[in-house]
This record gives C-alpha cells, sequence and structure tokens, in this order.
C-alpha cells in the first residue's frame, strides 16, 4: 500500500534544549473510571525518552547489534500529580540535567495544557549487551552536552 507523502510519524521536537513529545490518553490507557492507570505514565514518558534519542540520532537499536550497548532506566522517582483522563491531549517535556560516564539523568514533566499530571527524575545507566555498566559513546555524551548547555542557556 502507498501511503501519501504528507502523512508521517508525529515526531517530538527540541525547543531551547528540552524535548516535547505529545501523546492522547486512550481508551486502552484508562481503568473503569476513565482515569489513565498509573502505570500508563510510565509508557508517556518512555515513548517521550525514546523519542528523544531518535530525534538526536541515536540509534540504540544498531548500538544493541553492534556490541556496543542500550540504554535501560536503573532509578526512576515518579510523583502523580493530577489525573489525566480519557481523550486528554498531553506533553511530556524532558530535560537532560546531568550527565555521568555511564549515565544520564533526565527530567521529565507531564502536561496537560498548563496543568502538572506527573513528574520524575529517570536515570538511565548505559549497559552492554551483557548488561554491564559501560561508559556512552562519545558522540552521544556530546549531543547530551549540547541539549544541557542549550536548557541552561535558553
Amino acid at each position: 500500500m502507498d501511503i501519501p507523502s504528507h502523512i508521517a510519524p508525529l515526531d517530538g521536537e527540541f525547543v531551547d534544549g528540552r524535548h516535547f513529545f505529545a501523546c492522547r490518553v486512550y481508551f486502552e490507557d484508562t481503568d473503569f473510571s476513565g482515569i489513565v492507570y498509573h502505570a500508563n505514565y510510565l509508557r508517556y514518558m518512555e515513548r517521550a525518552r525514546s523519542d528523544m534519542l531518535r530525534q538526536l540520532n541515536m540509534n540504540q537499536h544498531d548500538a544493541f547489534e553492534s556490541g556496543e550497548g542500550v540504554y535501560a532506566v536503573a532509578d526512576m522517582a515518579i510523583k502523580y500529580v493530577l489525573p489525566a483522563k480519557l481523550d486528554d491531549d498531553l506533553v511530556v517535556i524532558s530535560t537532560v540535567e546531568k550527565l555521568r560516564g555511564a549515565s544520564v539523568i533526565m527530567d521529565q514533566v507531564i502536561y496537560r495544557g498548563a496543568d502538572k499530571i506527573a513528574s520524575a527524575r529517570v536515570q538511565a545507566a548505559f549497559l552492554s549487551p551483557e548488561g554491564r555498566p559501560r561508559r556512552q559513546p562519545k558522540q552521544w555524551t556530546k549531543l547530551f552536552t549540547k541539549v544541557m548547555n542549550d536548557a541552561h542557556n535558553a
């Protein structure tokens, strides 16, 4: 099937060093009362982080296949503020806060309009294909450093 050229995947975008990722709450995301099930906020944040890496041309699949490694969440602290509901339009804003040799720390906030829905601090460790911590690729740390600088200079 030919897909019309004007139809493209929706991507997040960077603005002043922060990554913005839009998503909508679907019926499958909610419990019987129409409120988003708590674990689905983690999915929204994961999609935003994955999109951020994709926007930065960090191809985790290729890095893993070549034996370099991949990111995995090592630690996460999440705070639920307000419930998201069926058909809500949400935006996940992700900011790179700290870079270490083998990990990156990001802050992520989910908004519905001006209302903060949830926030999290996430540490993603870079792991070898065998699952051991490993230094991140130099090019990737350069990209994260640029994003952090852009955010702090905004």
